[in-house]
């Protein structure tokens, strides 16, 4: 590898620039290159940002075929498979937006290619570098909730339904599932070591998105804003899991572990009618135990940082490159939440459980 870790930005739109702002805190970082498949539009992109060292690219393919360490992959749901296999079958690392995918069938055929490839597929959940987030999954695995048998995870917004490729079925695949409630998914899972589900029983809706008086593009609305699920896992545990982007309610409940010993029970940061959802920090943590002969409760002190978490996400990705290390948050775990929305929208379709099958 050469003595900076060279990097392509495959997509320009919005998310690409909080791209280029991490890798540029970076010293050994630069970027080399970046593509959109509209015409002109890369060229464009790197001038407004400043990238007068960089290539421009109309496809990936191009970009692909030039001298580069690794990419992060920014474009539309719909393209991430196809980016991404490509990207990979080429020698580059991949980081790659969340969501994974659009399809299960998807997400398998890029976790195979890198397996094949021996590259590095890391999927971007920034929330995990909250170090609130890991005192979670320390606290849970530690074992003082003794066995966690029910979790209950998700969030809403009154109101926060984007538009554009977010609403369109051919182009996200799924809505507030995949948008956020992927966020939500990942936090859960992670704190639990992503044990392996067997079912899936789901109710899905869109009653704002496709009323006028609640989205300017209700007559383009094909996804989901509201879904409810509850997953079962090979291991006896249970997780009922909901979303939403606009509901006349305030909230859906904070995140809660159950376990034989004592319960956790985990709010999400943020306020306002775009919060209430798992995208960003920790609020707070609660822990319900029994003490003395008694029903009593801790706050689990949060720790202050000013971490910027997109930054971090970016920063370990690169290391990981210079240094050789394995995908910070590898495609292998998050193939199993593709699989679990993917049970959730074949349920809420059929109106009936569904099994959940992935290969071992």
């Amino acid at each position: 590898m050469s003595a900076k870790v060279k990097i392509g930005i495959i997509g320009t739109g919005g998310i690409a620039r909080a791209h280029v702002s991490a890798y540029r805190k970076l010293p050994f970082a630069e970027i080399v290159a970046v593509a959109d498949v509209i015409p002109g539009k890369a060229k464009e992109f790197a001038e407004r940002e400043g990238l007068t060292e960089a290539a421009a690219y109309d496809s990936h393919t191009e970009l692909l075929a030039t001298d580069l360490d690794a990419v992060s992959i920014c474009t539309p749901n719909v393209s991430h498979h196809r980016t991404a296999v490509d990207s990979l079958r080429a020698g580059k690392q991949v980081l790659l937006e969340k969501p994974m995918s659009v399809t299960l069938a998807e997400a398998l055929d890029m976790v195979q290619a890198a397996k094949e490839t021996g590259g590095m597929l890391s999927i971007g959940f920034q929330p995990r570098y909250d170090p609130n987030m890991k005192r979670l999954q320390d606290i849970v695995q530690s074992g003082r909730l003794g066995n966690v048998y029910y979790v209950e995870t998700g969030g809403g917004r009154r109101r926060g339904m984007p538009g554009g490729t977010f609403i369109s079925k051919t182009l996200a695949g799924a809505g507030a599932m995949a948008d956020i409630g992927c966020y939500s998914l990942d936090m859960a899972l992670n704190t639990l070591g992503y044990p392996r589900p067997v079912s899936v029983s789901a109710f899905t809706a869109n009653h704002f998105g496709t009323n006028p008086l609640y989205h300017p593009e209700a007559s383009k609305f094909e996804v989901e804003d509201f879904g409810v699920a509850m997953v079962r896992f090979e291991n006896d545990l249970v997780l009922q899991f909901k979303i939403s982007w606009a509901m006349h309610m305030d909230t859906l409940g904070a995140t809660i572990f159950l376990g034989t010993d004592a319960g956790l029970k985990v709010t999400p940061a943020g306020t306002g009618p775009w919060s209430g959802v798992w995208d960003g920090a920790v609020g707070s943590m609660t822990l319900f135990h029994d003490d003395f002969g008694g029903h009593t409760s801790t706050e689990v002190p949060l720790i202050g940082h000013s971490l910027n978490l997109f930054d971090e996400k970016v920063r370990d990705f690169a290391e990981a490159v210079r240094d050789g290390r394995p995908a910070p948050i590898p495609g292998e775990q998050i193939l199993i939440q593709q699989a679990i929305i993917d049970g959730v929208l074949r349920s809420a379709e059929q109106r009936r459980e569904v099994s959940v099958e992935l290969p071992q």
